[in-house]
């Protein structure tokens, strides 16, 4: 039976990444782990990885541990455990992108809500002065 390494909550196998490639079809890094686990997902959702070419992308290096992914034309690396736990990054980066989505919301009280306030003449001014006193 694996022993589990305990990180965080989770509970991860020692399962190391035993492939991994770029496919230019399907535009995601496919990942396969020696437990047979394969994971895939697009590049542009990863950190580090947002605006990088298929030609960058093309040569994955696993790491001799088995936990990571090197992308040497990029010079990035991304360690699978965290990968997995995070969703492809790290806990910051992914709030910060979560937090972009949320501010992207177009319900109808939202825009019911952006036109009051447009009839009104917008947003309120700050007074500095009252602020600073």
């Amino acid at each position: 039976m694996p022993r589990k390494a305990k990180l965080g909550a989770f509970q991860i196998s020692p399962s190391r990444a035993a492939r991994a490639h770029y496919d230019r079809r399907l535009m995601r890094i496919i990942i396969r782990f020696s437990a047979g686990l394969e994971v895939s997902f697009s590049p542009r959702d990863a950190q580090g990885l947002e605006k990088a070419t298929a030609a960058q992308l093309e040569r994955i290096e696993i790491s001799p541990s088995g936990c990571g992914i090197h992308f040497p034309k990029i010079d990035v690396d991304l360690y699978l455990p965290g990968l997995l736990m995070g969703f492809l990054g790290s806990r910051n980066w992914m709030a910060s992108r979560l937090g972009s989505l949320g501010g992207k919301s177009k319900s109808a009280a939202k825009v019911a809500a952006a036109r009051r306030n447009g009839r009104r003449g917008g947003r309120p001014r700050k007074n500095i002065k009252k602020a600073a006193g």
